[in-house]
């Protein structure tokens, strides 16, 4: 194979007249150029943990104290209040020093003190500084004295151009709250879903569990979070996703869509060129810290960063316990699935990250590629979307020497998998509605075996040039990877680009290697175990009814007009169609992030109230609008304050969630917790936020949608529910559900919260809305390209 001899840096062989050594010069010239651009990433690496581990100082002002304190010594003034003098005693130098230099010496010691004390002072200033929360819980647009001399402080203390990660160290802890505030806010979300009988059998348990087992393990609980940086995350890294040993394909990954309107090339090989490239630039500037730190909308206040450190270069691996995450540090290549074959695509040449067009000329290699699949080797990814332990056993056993163990690294250590689709999809054709949808299965779940649900994300390139992508959960939640996919979509189409023909822009170096396959030798044993896990997986891929739709109507515009939080009329318009839906109310989970802290992740929002029941009632009772419109206030700001109550620690389930892995890891049994944790959400909901307003341009580019993504149903007689709010005017849904269950169906849930949101907006509006279903203009060419 021509790569593997240019692999070769030099070759020898023995003559009666010697050794004859031959040099290759140009593989020489790869080591030396690969290995420079490992030392450079090295050197910023360095830099920026220098640069981080200051802030909110920088590294210049260390010469400013220093040149500061040596000023004010050359007036024959000591601000050190004799400090420095006592340094000088202490100093081990030489005799030769003179005196003037052992005390420039000392100062600039002094000085260095100095200027830790003041970074460590600044961080702890801020740190106390961002654990302040009372701006959240005042009324919009009224901002109390107090708050303003707040912003102003954390303004101050915050710093200039931070870096990525350069806020770690000020986030404060996120706090335990107390047993008997959690067991009072558990009781009070309980109340509505249940009997008077339930109510006070359930009242008892939790009064019993909060004045005995409650108190010793809260006690070790604090201890806990005294020690650690987040008394949640690794309990809930661990064991809510990586001891489950069910499928993590639809239950535990979920999906991104590409834009929902606009299909920038219909070339394949192109848009895997340009979307590759993107993913790139995004981990360039990742690893250079050069992605400003997440905020709260409208305010100077950062968010936990922690989540982006495993966004690349990380797989999930299978374990007959508990799975593990590993992550390194970088990869120069992708693994590339296509027609039931391997590939190894490498991303970089002489040292330097390859061009769209490139890349566009290597996938297209690919795709030409006429080779067939070894023996057992279409179907293998089947194992990541199968139950765990037949994974792990059969990792254990078939990968773990030879040539699949080397194969398995090329695909584990990759930075990202990429799946080259022969299929077709998208918002197109006689029926966009349908073939939406299956766009959305075809994301979450494939054909079973064409995704490597274990990798950290997976891309999905399609035939018609749709893309999509695919992840895993364990290591982050969805807001960090949907980051990274609204800078994709949008430096592919608004930076990047494509040619007149639809092809990527840019030249082709003619030494560019071509990509390698993968080779296995997969026995008879190991094809029968993938099989089995194929069953499994396609039997639960079956059973997914989704249902994706995009409300163009109204949006986010029309609800502000009515004075009202969008996501709270979202999930009361939700409670109302599950209501009309089934008849009753269900424990409702929505996700609210925790990222204020250090190393947050997620808490729930509890959503089905006792003041949702109650104008959900009203509105199906025939109450008068002037009753339900305040109800639905009431309910409004109940939800938002459960929400805010949420995102400050003061939320219900994680809290419960540690004191229950405390019982058993004590041993201790609590029918109390026991019964809660137990719980069955029937109703689970989670709003995708568009982070990144500034890349898109809605007003001259309204076609550029973003359709957010979505995830499997968590309860198997409930429904998932995702939603995005694009713009003013319009809001994307994911629906998901199982068919097995007779009393769910998608679609018809997907029509009872379209009628809700227009029922709520009709009663809620100060005016009559414009409500008319008249199709926008890109609705009737949905797979328009536009030049750009």
């Amino acid at each position: 194979m021509a790569e593997a001899h240019q692999a070769v840096a030099f070759q020898f062989t023995i003559t009666p007249e010697g050794i004859d050594l031959q040099l290759s010069h140009q593989a020489l010239r790869q080591v030396y150029l690969s290995g420079l651009r490992s030392w450079k990433k090295r050197v910023t690496r360095l830099k920026n943990n220098v640069i981080t581990g200051v802030y909110p100082a920088s590294p210049s002002s260390w010469l400013f104290v220093v040149i500061a304190i040596l000023a004010t010594m050359y007036t024959r003034s000591d601000p050190s209040m004799g400090l420095i003098a006592k340094i000088q005693e202490h100093l081990p130098v030489s005799d030769s020093l003179s005196i003037q230099c052992r005390t420039v010496v000392s100062a600039v010691l002094f000085s260095t003190l100095l200027w830790f004390s003041l970074i460590f002072t600044m961080r702890l200033c801020l740190k106390q500084l961002l654990s302040y929360h009372g701006w959240m819980f005042e009324q919009h647009g009224k901002v109390s004295n107090t708050t303003k001399i707040w912003a102003a402080m954390v303004r101050i203390f915050s710093g200039r151009q931070p870096l990525l990660y350069s806020y770690q160290g000020s986030l404060p802890n996120l706090p335990v709250p107390t047993v008997k505030d959690t067991v009072n806010r558990f009781l009070e979300s309980a109340r509505p879903l249940m009997s008077d009988s339930e109510f006070e059998r359930i009242t008892t348990l939790a009064k019993e569990f909060e004045s005995s087992l409650g108190n010793r393990l809260q006690w070790y609980l604090k201890l806990k979070a005294m020690w650690a940086s987040n008394y949640v995350s690794d309990w809930w890294e661990e064991y809510i996703y990586l001891r489950g040993r069910g499928p993590i394909m639809v239950n535990s990954n979920y999906y991104g869509m590409d834009f929902l309107y606009v299909t920038p090339t219909p070339i394949q090989a192109a848009r895997a060129g340009n979307t590759l490239h993107a993913c790139l630039l995004y981990r360039r500037k990742l690893n250079r810290e050069e992605i400003k730190p997440s905020r709260v909308p409208g305010l100077n206040i950062p968010l936990c960063a922690a989540q982006c450190e495993r966004i690349f270069n990380t797989t999930r691996i299978p374990g007959e316990e508990t799975d593990s995450l590993t992550h390194w540090q970088d990869s120069e290549y992708v693994a590339v699935f296509h027609r039931g074959r391997y590939f190894r695509l490498w991303l970089y040449h002489a040292g330097r990250m390859l061009s769209p067009r490139e890349i566009e000329l290597q996938v297209q290699r690919i795709l030409d590629d006429p080779s067939a699949p070894a023996p057992g080797e279409a179907k293998l990814a089947a194992l990541t979307a199968g139950d765990r332990i037949p994974w792990a056993q059969a990792r254990k056993e078939f990968f773990s020497s030879g040539v699949n163990k080397r194969s398995l690294d090329c695909i584990e250590k990759a930075a990202f998998f990429v799946t080259l689709d022969d299929d077709e999809q998208g918002m197109m054709g006689d029926d966009p509605a349908g073939n939406l949808d299956r766009y959305a299965k075809s994301l979450l779940h494939g054909k079973c075996y064409d995704r490597w649900f274990d990798k950290s994300f997976t891309v999905v390139v399609y035939k018609n040039g749709k893309n999509g992508l695919n992840a895993e959960h364990s290591w982050a939640d969805a807001p960090i990877m949907a980051h990274v996919w609204e800078y994709v979509m949008t430096t592919d189409c608004f930076q990047l680009g494509y040619n007149e023909e639809g092809h990527c822009k840019g030249d082709v170096a003619s030494s560019l290697p071509q990509p390698s396959r993968l080779t296995w030798d997969i026995p008879v044993q190991c094809q029968e175990r993938v099989d089995q896990s194929l069953a499994v997986a396609q039997a639960l891929a079956d059973d997914i009814d989704f249902h994706v739709f995009p409300i163009q109507e109204f949006g986010k515009g029309a609800i502000k007009k009515c004075k009202i939080s969008p996501d709270a009329f979202i999930q009361i318009a939700l409670q109302l169609a599950y209501y009309r839906n089934r008849g009753t109310f269900s424990l409702t989970y929505e996700a609210s992030m925790t990222r204020l802290f250090r190393e947050g992740r997620t808490e729930t929002v509890r959503s089905c109230t006792a003041e949702s029941c109650a104008f959900v009632k009203a509105v199906e009772g025939g109450e008068s609008k002037e009753v339900c419109r305040r109800l639905f206030r009431t309910a409004s700001e109940k939800h938002q304050h459960l929400y805010r109550m949420a995102m400050t620690g003061g939320g219900i389930d994680r809290h419960l969630f540690c004191l229950y892995i405390v019982s058993k890891y004590l041993g201790e049994e609590s029918p109390f917790l026991k019964e809660v944790l137990s719980e069955t959400w029937r109703l689970s909901t989670s709003q995708t936020p568009l982070q990144q307003v500034e890349l898109f341009d809605f007003v001259n580019h309204p076609d550029y949608t973003t359709c957010g993504g979505g995830f499997g149903p968590v309860a198997d007689d409930g429904y998932g529910v995702s939603y995005i709010i694009i713009g003013e005017n319009m809001i994307n849904f994911h629906i998901s559900s199982k068919h097995s269950c007779p009393q769910t169906d998608s679609h018809k849930f997907g029509a009872y919260i379209r009628k809700a949101l227009v029922d709520l907006l009709e009663l809620m509006s100060p005016e009559k809305p414009d409500l008319s279903n008249a199709e926008q203009n890109h609705s009737k060419n949905p797979q328009s390209k536009k030049d750009l």
